[in-house]
């Protein structure tokens, strides 16, 4: 992939341990072909030196304003227009908070408010900083403008705590970046249904039935066909994740019945549906009204089957819809997925397997294989994102 040739990436760099990563980031970029020129916070150069930055990008570092030697002007306003992109990574938690309220005291700031290219925001500081709910306000009114967050990893962080703060490693950096400019617009005009997370079957007032499902990878399908230019519909069960672009509109359901109502009601308008929520096959016969006291030895629950919304939808398909559904099997897994793409009148059907370590419910990554009437695809582990934009490249193939 050759999509970062010739583009002019403005990398912003703030005081963090992190800030060693950008030397990583910058030689990745430049052996894509990318020219970069470094912007850093006088924080930024406790953390690592402007020679060794300027050594790698073959560009003077700017830092200040103005040179204090000759007075020579640094234009953020003329980066803000050079530039194919800017990055800030890493980000400090005192640098988000900067740029989300347009606090102009250093050169880092005045290039991000001056730039007309996509901005792309690494956060890097401790899980407490990172959790804080400042911070997360902070993040959320950066996507607000447009901003294009890069998440966190979790693990060892600079204090010796295990948690979620790390700065995204430099090839997974680069990465985003190759995909936005490398982003088709083949979904231009479709209208995609998807459906995401858990169902909660009410047991009585407090207690349900539910599964482990955290909605991740139907939110990261969403994300991936808005993306690439689609009105999408996400039907979603209980989960605290959010959307973030503008052309997903969020339903929130508890059960299966809310999801079965909502997927038919909605699907006929549809150009394609993409099935990923982990419904419930089984509901309570009955609800209690009142919470169910312990009593005696033990409490017998009668279920009964939830309505199929696989089985509804594939009814009810038309000439040109599409329809894509998801497996989750234990043994057997090819067999019984292929069984249930022909049963149900699905295009196409991914399947996810518990045998994968590191894949299935809760995880950030994900291991799929693709089915197809005719053929199978399989994949290796992959972040959710990733593993999006290769289930849409394959419905994008159908239309």
């Amino acid at each position: 992939m050759d999509t970062l040739k010739g583009k002019k990436i403005v990398l912003g760099i703030t005081g963090s341990i992190a800030a060693y990563k950008a030397c990583y980031l910058i030689r990745g970029l430049i052996k894509r072909g990318a020219e970069v020129q470094v912007v850093i916070t006088p924080a930024g150069k406790e953390f690592i030196t402007p020679i060794t930055l300027s050594a790698l990008t073959s560009k003077p570092v700017i830092s200040e304003f103005f040179s204090q030697r000759d007075g020579s002007w640094h234009s953020h306003v003329a980066l803000g227009l050079w530039a194919d992109a800017m990055v800030v990574a890493p980000a400090t938690a005192s640098t988000i908070g900067k740029m989300a309220h347009g606090i102009a005291d250093n050169m880092l700031i005045t290039t991000y408010l001056s730039m007309k290219a996509p901005v792309f925001v690494a956060p890097a500081m401790d899980l407490d900083m990172f959790a804080h709910p400042t911070t997360q306000q902070n993040l959320r009114q950066l996507r607000s403008f447009g901003n294009h967050i890069i998440e966190p990893t979790s693990g060892e962080l600079a204090s010796h705590l295990e948690g979620k703060g790390r700065m995204e490693e430099p090839e997974n950096i680069i990465r985003v970046l190759e995909r936005h400019f490398a982003q088709r617009q083949d979904l231009q005009g479709k209208k995609i249904l998807i459906t995401a997370g858990p169902t909660y079957e009410k047991i009585d007032p407090v207690r349900f039935i539910g599964n482990y499902s955290s909605g991740k990878m139907g939110f990261a399908l969403a994300e991936a066909c808005a993306g690439r230019g689609a009105e999408v519909t996400l039907v979603c069960g209980p989960t605290a994740l959010q959307c973030h672009h503008p052309a997903i509109r969020k339903i929130d359901v508890e059960s299966a019945a809310d999801m079965h109502r909502e997927a038919t009601a909605r699907f006929p308008q549809t150009d394609a549906a993409i099935l990923c929520a982990a419904v419930a096959d089984f509901t309570p016969e009955h609800i209690a009204d009142q919470k169910i006291k312990r009593e005696g030895d033990g409490l017998l629950l009668r279920l009964k089957p939830t309505r199929d919304i696989a089985q509804a939808l594939g009814e009810m398909k038309h000439e040109g819809q599409k329809l894509v559904g998801f497996a989750l099997e234990t043994h057997d897994e090819l067999s019984h997925a292929r069984e249930k793409m022909a049963r149900k009148n699905l295009d196409f059907i991914v399947l996810n397997s518990l045998n994968d370590e590191g894949a299935g419910f809760r995880h950030d990554t994900n291991k799929v294989t693709i089915l197809t009437p005719t053929d199978t695809f399989a994949y290796p582990l992959k972040d959710k994102k990733e593993v999006a934009e290769d289930i849409i490249d394959k419905l994008s193939s159908l239309f």
